[in-house]
């Protein structure tokens, strides 16, 4: 049994948590956006200097229908680098990110594909923050309004979220003169589904799209509904099949000592837990796959700081603990 919780606590150094306060069930983990927000803020300021500049398009709330509030808008938010763009003059391309479910400096903060390859190509950057999101929210800004209800989150979709990429990407090209310049599209996960949609809906705004980890036909009855945690199982079982035994014998274990006299208490000091009424086997279990998961989605070949601050490889960094 301790070797099996060594191994789990090497993943727990990592992430280098003091202490955890447990209230959450085991789901799919999303992208941070007010956990990062602070940081976010902090680096901001600097970021209007050099890595890009925030500009803001008015935006149309509905694109397809004509309900009384079709044609409110809102203020959506789009980040822009010009540092190695060759020009309208010159044709030059213009590369775009199609923004996640998350704020868009922190997408555009850890997307160095594009900034590494723009010099070779002479192109303009920008980065579209996804509606709803980030300080691209509907109705005058308020959140709590935005989000009160289906009436409201009704327009929280990636129809209209390409719709909306579409109009400004066609009105941005139009005052800068540019409008010979072609349009790839870039996206990663979710944004990559929506570069690949983009470029399949909108062929006369965009010549290519270059969709990574973009699981484009990961619909129900089009696959598996356990695939996404089969791929990240075969991420550890690739670097070791004894590590992919221990994590899967770490779940009755957990469950098996919680069940012994004792063994919450165990569990807790193990992962040096607060003290909590939710604290339970669940909410550890769940806790663990949220790691597992974003462990497996940030397995980078350098360091990172994108869902957590990560070093490089981070799978095979796992598999070195005392389990291995």
């Amino acid at each position: 049994m301790a070797i099996g919780f060594q191994f789990i606590l090497t993943l727990f150094s990592l992430f280098s948590v003091p202490s955890l306060t447990f209230a959450f069930a085991p789901i799919l983990p999303r992208f941070p956006s007010s956990a990062v927000s602070a940081e976010l803020k902090q680096r901001s300021h600097s970021s209007q200097n050099g890595l890009y500049r925030t500009k803001f398009f008015t935006q149309i709330l509905d694109h397809f229908n004509f309900n009384p509030q079709s044609n409110h808008t809102f203020q959506q938010r789009y980040l822009i680098n010009d540092t190695f763009w060759g020009g309208a003059k010159n044709n030059a391309p213009i590369f775009v990110y199609t923004g996640n479910e998350g704020n868009i400096e922190w997408f555009t903060q850890n997307t160095g594909f594009m900034f590494e390859n723009a010099p070779s190509f002479q192109a303009l950057l920008v980065f579209i923050e996804h509606r709803f999101y980030g300080k691209s929210i509907p109705f005058g800004g308020n959140k709590t309004v935005a989000y009160a209800n289906t009436s409201t989150l009704g327009y929280l979709s990636s129809t209209q979220a390409l719709a909306d990429y579409a109009a400004l990407i066609i009105d941005l090209k139009k005052n800068l003169s540019a409008t010979d310049s072609p349009v790839v599209v870039f996206g990663g996960s979710y944004g990559g589904m929506l570069a690949a949609w983009f470029r399949m809906k909108y062929p006369h705004v965009a010549i290519g799209a270059l969709a990574s980890s973009a699981p484009i036909l990961h619909f129900m009855g089009m696959v598996s509904p356990d695939i996404f945690i089969s791929i990240i199982t075969q991420d550890f079982r690739s670097e070791s099949e004894n590590c992919y035994k221990v994590i899967k014998g770490s779940w009755d274990l957990i469950d098996d000592t919680a069940n012994k006299p004792g063994g919450m208490e165990l569990l807790r000091k193990t992962f040096r837990i607060c003290k909590s009424d939710d604290f339970g086997p669940d909410s550890l279990e769940g806790w663990l796959r949220a790691a597992w998961i974003y462990t497996a989605m940030t397995d980078y070949p350098t360091p990172s700081n994108f869902l957590n601050p990560l070093p490089a490889y981070p799978v095979k960094k796992v598999k070195r603990g005392k389990g291995d």
